[in-house]
C-alpha cells in the first residue's frame, strides 16, 4: 500500500501532502489512499515474519517486495505514508530555499550525486532558463553523464584508477605502489573546480552567458600523471615508478642520497651549463675532495667543453659518461655534508637541490619564515591556533594571505538565509 522509496519531488506542496507516499497498485487501484483499521498483520510465512522482524529491530536488509508491518504501536501503512509526505515537504522547502539562492548566485559549486538535484527540480537545465548567467560547477566521481556517473568511489580508487598511484613508489617493485596522503584526488578535482570556474567568469564577461562546467575526480587525477598517460596513448610504453623521481618508461639515475647525518637528500638535475659544472667542480675542490673524487677529469673535461649538450647524449657516449659524472658529483658531496649543509652551498651555488624534510622541519626553515610561508591562524572555536601553509611564495603584484579559518559546516546559513531569503 505504501511506497517506502521517495519519489521525484520536483512536484508542489499542495500534491505532496494529498498524493506522496501512496501507490494505488499496492491496493486494488483505489485512487485516494484508504484508512487502514488494524493493529496486526500477517505474513507469507514464518521466514517471511522473522525477516521483517529483524529488518525492524537489527537493521537488517530486506529484500524489496518483502518489507512488511508488525504492529500498529510500532509501524503502520497510514504512519508510513504520513512521515514520507512530512519529509517530502520539508525537502520541498528546502529546495525552495535552494533555488531562490541559486538564481542570486554568481557561482554554484556542488557534488550531489548524479540525479539527485534533477529529482528536485533544482538542477542547472531547470534554473540556466531563468538565470542564463549562472555558472554551475559540478564535481562528481566520474562526471554526471558517463558511463560511471553512479559507481562508488573513494580517494584510494580515484587515485589508483587515474594512474596517479601507478606512478608512486620506490625502485623496489616488490613494494607495492604508494598512494599519496590528504585526499589529493579531491584536491586536485578541487584545482581544476577552481581553474574552470575562473576561466568561465572570464568568459562570461565577454559573451554576458554563463555554462555548466562538470569536473571528474577521475579524469581530474589521469591528467596529472605526466608522461604515465600520454608516453602509453603515443607509444604504449607503460612507465615505471622511480624513487623520488619522474616515473618514466626507462630507468633513470637514483637523486636521493643520504647525507653524513643520515638524513636524505634530493640531488636534482645533474649540471649541465659550463657555470654550473664550474661551481660544482670548485665545490669539491673548496670541500678539499678532489683526490677522493675519481671523475673529477670528467668535470675538469665537461668545463674545457663548455659544458654538457643534451642533443649529444645518446649520440657520443663521452657526453654521456661526462652527464653521469655531474650526478655522482652531487651524491659524492651530498654524502659528505648535512642536508642543511648541501642545501644552502647548492642554492648559493645556483644548483636546484632539495633536502628530504618533515613538515616540522620544512616549517622551521628559515628561508620559509622569511617569506612568511608559516601561518599562526586563529581557531577561537577550540581556543587555540594553528600553523598553516601560507602563500607559497612572493607575489608582490597580486599579495595573498590566510585571513581566516575555513568555515565549519552550515557556520553562515542563518545568516545567508536573512540575507538572501528575506
Amino acid at each position: 500500500m505504501t511506497n517506502r522509496t521517495p519519489g521525484p519531488l520536483a512536484l508542489h506542496p499542495e500534491t505532496l501532502t494529498t498524493r506522496h507516499g501512496y501507490d494505488p497498485q499496492q491496493c486494488f487501484g483505489a485512487v485516494k489512499p484508504p484508512i487502514v483499521p488494524t493493529t496486526t498483520f500477517v505474513y507469507r510465512s514464518a521466514q517471511h515474519a522473522k525477516d521483517v522482524h529483524r529488518a525492524y529491530f537489527d537493521g537488517a536488509e530486506i529484500a524489496t517486495g518483502d518489507e512488511g508491518f508488525i504492529y500498529a504501536r510500532l509501524d503502520h501503512p497510514n504512519l508510513v505514508m504520513a512521515e514520507q509526505r512530512v519529509a517530502a515537504l520539508d525537502r520541498a522547502e528546502d529546495a525552495a530555499r535552494f533555488r531562490t539562492l541559486a538564481m542570486s548566485a554568481d557561482i554554484v559549486l556542488e557534488g550531489e550525486p548524479p540525479g539527485r538535484l534533477a529529482a528536485l527540480g533544482i538542477d542547472y537545465t531547470d534554473l540556466a532558463a531563468e538565470q542564463p548567467a549562472v555558472i554551475w560547477v559540478a564535481v562528481t566521481p566520474f562526471g554526471r553523464e558517463t558511463s560511471r556517473a553512479h559507481d562508488p568511489a573513494t580517494d584510494l580508487t580515484l587515485l589508483a584508477g587515474g594512474g596517479p598511484v601507478w606512478s608512486c613508489g620506490y625502485d623496489d617493485h616488490t613494494l607495492p605502489p604508494v598512494r599519496g596522503g590528504g585526499n589529493q584526488a579531491y584536491q586536485i578535482g578541487s584545482v581544476f573546480a577552481v581553474l574552470s570556474a575562473l576561466t568561465a567568469l572570464l568568459q562570461r564577461d565577454v559573451s554576458g552567458r554563463g555554462q555548466f562546467v562538470d569536473v571528474s575526480l577521475h579524469a581530474a587525477a589521469n591528467v596529472t600523471t605526466e608522461s604515465g598517460s600520454f608516453d602509453w596513448l603515443v607509444a604504449k610504453n607503460t612507465v615505471i615508478r622511480q624513487t623520488g623521481r619522474h616515473a618514466l618508461a626507462a630507468v633513470t639515475q637514483e637523486t636521493q642520497v643520504r647525507c653524513v647525518d643520515g638524513r636524505y637528500v634530493n640531488t636534482g638535475f645533474p649540471p649541465r651549463h659550463v657555470k654550473d659544472v664550474t661551481s660544482l667542480r670548485d665545490w669539491i675542490d673548496e670541500l678539499g675532495l678532489r683526490e677522493q673524487f675519481d671523475e673529477i677529469v670528467l668535470l675538469d673535461l665537461a668545463v674545457e667543453r663548455g659544458g654538457v649538450s643534451l642533443a649529444e647524449l645518446r649520440e657520443d657516449p663521452l657526453t654521456a659518461e661526462i652527464y653521469g659524472a655531474g650526478r655522482s658529483a652531487l651524491v659524492f658531496v651530498a654524502e659528505h655534508l648535512t642536508p642543511e649543509e648541501f642545501f644552502v652551498g647548492a642554492q648559493r651555488r645556483g644548483l636546484a637541490v632539495g633536502p628530504v624534510w618533515s613538515p616540522e622541519e620544512a616549517f622551521a626553515n628559515e628561508h620559509f619564515v622569511a617569506r612568511g610561508f608559516p601561518v599562526e591562524v586563529e581557531h577561537e572555536d577550540v581556543g587555540r591556533t594553528f600553523q598553516y601553509p601560507g602563500a607559497p611564495f612572493v607575489a608582490p603584484a597580486s599579495p595573498w594571505r590566510i585571513v581566516r579559518r575555513a568555515p565549519r559546516i552550515a557556520e553562515h546559513q542563518d545568516e545567508v538565509f536573512r540575507r538572501d531569503l528575506t
